[in-house]
C-alpha cells in the first residue's frame, strides 16, 4: 500500500529524533561552533553514498531488508553475524542516548511548573549525579509496551511525525528574527591546538558525531514488502527523506547557533539545547536579562520532543530484538532469542533482556559517550552494505538492477 510519499514520510519520521534535539548543542559547544551546519552537510554526503547502496539493494532484493539481510545474502554467515551484533550495538546505544536525553527534557519540563528533581537521581555519576532514574523508567515502560505486543496505530505514528517536523519548522521560523550576527563570528572558531577541537578538524569530528542524527534512513528499506513498486519507490523514499532532513537539520543548526552563542551549550545543558535557545528568543531588559517572547513555546516543544522520543525509543528497542530474532532463526544465536511468548506473540524474553541492558546503560552512562558509540556502529553497518554492493557487482554481474 505504500507509495513514494509514504516512504519519504516514514524516513523523515525515523530520522528526525534525538540526534537533532540533543547532540547538536554538545557538538557545537565542543568541536565546531556555528560551523556545525558544515558538519551536517558532510555527514549528509556520506549518508547519501550509503543511501545509494541501500537503494540498489532494496530495489534488487525487495524483502524486509536491513544491513544484516544484505550482508547475509552477499558475504555469508560470519559477516552477517558480525553485522547483526553491530546493529544491536547501534540500536542499543541509540535507545540509551535517546533515553538520557528524554530524562533531561523531562527535568526541563517539570522545572517550568516549579518541580525540581534532584540531580543525584537524574544524572549518571560522570555527569554529577548517582543514577538516572527517569531514563531507566522510560526504557522499562517502552519495553513493557513491546512485550505486550502493543503496536502504535498509523494515526498515532502520523501525529508523532507531524509533531517532530512541526517542532523544527516552528523553531526555525520563530527563531530566525532573533539571530544575532555576532554569534557567527568567527564562523569557524580557531583550533585550540588539539586535533578535533574547532577548526577544520573540528568540523570533520563534528560530522562523525552528528552522523548519529541521520540514523534511521535505512529503516525505509525494511518497508520494501509493503511498497507498491519497490524498484522505483524505495530509492525515492530513501534518498528524498535524506534530502528533506538535511535541509531541516542545517536550518535548525543555523538558527540555534545564531540565537545563542555556541559556548552556552557547554556542560550538562548541552543535552537540551532547544530549551536554551528558546529562552534567548526575546528582548533584553534594562537589567541585561532576556525576557523570552514565547514562554509557551518552550513547554509545547518539550512536550512534542518527549512524545517523539518515546516513539524513537520504542522503534530502536523493537529493532534490536527483531535483529536477534532473525539471527536466532538463522542459527547464529541460541533459541532463547527467537522464543515467542504464547499469549503476546512477541519475543518477550529478548525484549526483557534488552530492557535490563539498555535501562542500566541509560542509568549510568554519559550521553556524549553513548552518542559517539552509536555513530561508530552506524558507520560500520553502512560500510558493510557498501562493500556488499561492490561484491554483488562482481559475483552477480548479470543480476537485474532496477536502480
Amino acid at each position: 500500500i505504500l507509495g513514494p510519499w509514504s516512504l519519504i514520510a516514514l524516513g523523515v519520521g525515523v530520522i528526525i529524533g534525538a540526534g537533532l534535539f540533543s547532540i547538536t548543542g554538545a557538538v557545537a559547544a565542543g568541536y565546531t561552533g556555528p560551523a556545525i551546519t558544515l558538519s551536517f552537510a558532510i555527514a549528509a554526503l556520506g549518508c547519501c553514498f550509503a543511501g545509494l547502496c541501500y537503494a540498489e539493494f532494496a530495489s534488487m532484493i525487495p524483502v524486509a531488508g536491513s544491513a544484516y539481510t544484505y550482508s547475509y545474502a552477499t558475504m555469508g554467515e560470519l559477516v552477517a553475524w558480525i553485522i547483526g551484533w553491530d546493529l544491536v550495538l547501534e540500536y542499543c546505544v541509540a535507545a540509551t542516548t535517546v533515553s538520557i536525553s528524554w530524562s533531561r527534557y523531562l527535568v526541563v519540563f517539570l522545572e517550568g511548573f516549579g518541580v525540581h528533581l534532584p540531580q543525584a537521581l537524574t544524572a549518571c555519576p560522570w555527569d554529577g549525579g548517582i543514577v538516572n532514574i527517569p531514563a531507566f523508567l522510560i526504557v522499562v515502560l517502552m519495553s513493557i509496551l513491546l512485550i505486550r505486543g502493543t503496536e502504535g496505530s498509523s494515526i498515532f505514528n502520523g501525529i508523532i511525525v507531524f509533531l517532530k517536523v512541526s517542532v523544527v519548522l516552528v523553531f526555525v521560523v520563530l527563531g530566525w528574527k532573533y539571530i544575532r550576527m555576532e554569534n557567527y563570528t568567527p564562523y569557524i572558531p580557531t583550533n585550540t591546538g588539539t586535533l578535533g577541537e574547532f577548526g577544520f578538524s573540528g568540523i570533520l569530528r563534528g560530522a562523525a558525531i552528528v552522523f548519529f542524527a541521520f540514523l534511521g534512513f535505512d529503516a525505509v528499506s525494511t518497508a520494501a514488502q509493503e511498497t507498491k513498486n519497490p524498484k522505483r519507490d524505495m530509492p525515492i523514499g530513501i534518498l528524498m527523506s535524506l534530502v528533506v532532513c538535511t535541509i531541516l537539520y542545517m536550518l535548525f543548526a543555523h538558527v540555534m547557533t545564531g540565537v545563542v552563542h555556541y559556548s552556552a551549550f557547554a556542560g550538562q545543558n548541552g543535552i537540551a539545547p532547544v530549551a536554551i535557545a528558546i529562552d534567548h528568543m526575546g528582548q533584553m531588559d534594562a537589567f541585561g536579562v532576556i525576557r523570552p517572547d514565547y514562554p509557551w513555546m518552550n513547554r509545547a516543544i518539550v512536550i512534542a520532543i518527549l512524545l517523539g522520543y518515546c516513539s524513537v525509543i520504542m522503534v530502536t528497542l523493537l529493532g534490536q530484538s527483531r535483529v536477534f530474532l532473525s539471527m536466532s532463526r538463522d542459527g547464529l544465536l541460541p533459541p532463547l532469542f527467537s522464543h515467542i511468548h504464547e499469549k503476546f506473540r512477541t519475543p518477550a524474553r529478548s525484549n526483557f533482556l534488552f530492557m535490563l541492558l539498555v535501562g542500566t546503560l541509560a542509568a549510568f552512562v554519559p550521553a556524549s559517550v553513548a552518542g559517539e558509540m552509536c555513530s561508530i556502529g552506524t558507520l560500520f553497518a553502512f560500510t558493510l552494505v557498501c562493500a556488499g554492493v561492490l561484491i554483488v557487482r562482481k559475483t552477480m554481474p548479470d543480476a537485474p538492477r532496477s536502480f
